[in-house]
């Protein structure tokens, strides 16, 4: 049989006239993700796109479409003529190789979108599942039974314009848009589980980001730095190549530290950041940047924190993750593949010097009075012209 895998999308179906757009991203994705797998021969219909893979290993295509946003699901096909006598043989011959424990059980559900095919949906559905029903069992009794409610296995058919398509797994994709179709920006990313949650929630949306990371050698070590650029590439998994931005934040932690009161220590360390962030967003072309902040989880994270840090910046910032709890984006770093490399105990810079007590609802008026000795403009300059810049791609 043919190797060939059916992608399917959805919410792209619905952008009407600006539909070609988003269809030609995900395709440029899509080749892309897996030019160096095998050659294979790319086919798009109404809907759907067909990968005729020449040769290679099917599951390879399999594991690396999967992971591509802006596909909804995937499936391992067999292509048939558009002819029944062929449409039956190959129906037996998938159903006998997806048919793993017997007694099983099975329906058959039919999509005829080329109506020129002489049999409609429903008669297709059931001569198939009748003419399975008498030549799968091989004189043994109900060693395949039809239900139509909770089958083990359900044969799916497609009738297009050109030819039959069969199948029986669905394995879903992330969904949403294409990464390239929404613009770019440049997340913050910090060796938690946060962040890289956020990162692929902007991709799911089309959005392509870079990275920033901000580094404070000796206070936090060679081991945190490698941990945030294994994120950046598990990320890139998803996306594609990252730019990650290294930047130097040692200075700017002991001028806090040296010149503010502790418990503003956190809330100027987050100015800071957002400053820096916004010259290298700017400096870049970013559109807006992307946190994984979520509402009062940390003291930096409440409204009060949130409106006080913001004032030092005029992009706009995405916060994905805004009102989820802790269980839901465990979750999602879980499903994406980061969890297990964001919970290494490699401290990152903002757990160096966390103050005993930090301000939870900061004024603006008291914390302008907090970092007035703070050479902020200096600081910022020095740090960016030692931001090291890493090309971030999974392998």
């Amino acid at each position: 049989m043919e190797k060939t895998i059916l992608v399917r999308y959805g919410e792209i179906s619905l952008k009407g006239k600006n539909r070609s757009f988003f269809e030609q991203q995900l395709i440029k994705n899509i080749k892309s993700a897996i030019r160096e797998l095998g050659p294979y021969q790319l086919e798009q219909t109404y809907g759907r796109i067909f990968i005729h893979i020449e040769s290679g290993n099917i599951n390879a295509f399999l594991s690396r479409l999967k992971l591509i946003p802006g596909i909804v699901s995937i499936s391992p096909v067999v292509v048939a003529p558009l002819d029944y006598s062929e449409l039956e043989k190959a129906a037996l011959k998938i159903m006998e190789q997806a048919v793993v424990k017997y007694p099983a059980s099975f329906k058959v559900e039919s999509k005829r979108a080329n109506k020129k095919f002489p049999l409609k949906s429903p008669e297709i559905s059931r001569e198939i599942g009748g003419y399975l029903l008498n030549n799968f069992n091989n004189g043994e009794q109900n060693r395949l039974t039809v239900d139509l409610h909770r089958p083990d296995y359900t044969l799916y058919i497609e009738i297009r314009a050109k030819q039959s398509y069969l199948y029986t797994k669905i394995t879903a994709g992330p969904g949403g848009l294409p990464v390239g179709s929404s613009g770019r920006g440049l997340l913050l990313l910090s060796g938690g589980i946060d962040s890289p949650v956020a990162g692929w929630l902007g991709m799911k949306r089309g959005m392509q980001f870079d990275a920033i990371y901000f580094h404070s050698p000796p206070y936090t070590s060679d081991r945190a730095k490698e941990k945030v650029t294994e994120l950046a590439r598990i990320l890139s998994r998803y996306s594609g190549k990252i730019n990650l931005f290294v930047n130097y934040f040692t200075e700017i932690q002991q001028a806090i530290r040296k010149n503010c009161p502790p418990p503003y220590y956190i809330t100027i360390m987050r100015r800071m950041m957002l400053r820096i962030a916004t010259t290298i967003a700017r400096n870049n072309q970013h559109l807006v940047l992307l946190t994984g902040e979520s509402i009062g989880q940390v003291a930096s994270q409440t409204l009060e924190s949130i409106n006080v840090i913001n004032q030092v910046t005029n992009l706009a910032i995405l916060r994905p993750l805004i009102t989820m709890d802790k269980t839901e984006i465990v979750s999602l770093a879980r499903e994406i593949g980061t969890y297990d490399t964001s919970i290494l105990p490699y401290a990152d810079c903002c757990t160096i010097f966390v103050p005993e007590n930090p301000v939870i609802r900061p004024g603006l008026a008291q914390t302008l009075q907090a970092e007035k000795d703070l050479p902020v403009e200096e600081l910022s300059t020095k740090s960016i012209e030692k931001t090291e810049l890493l090309s971030i791609v999974e392998n």
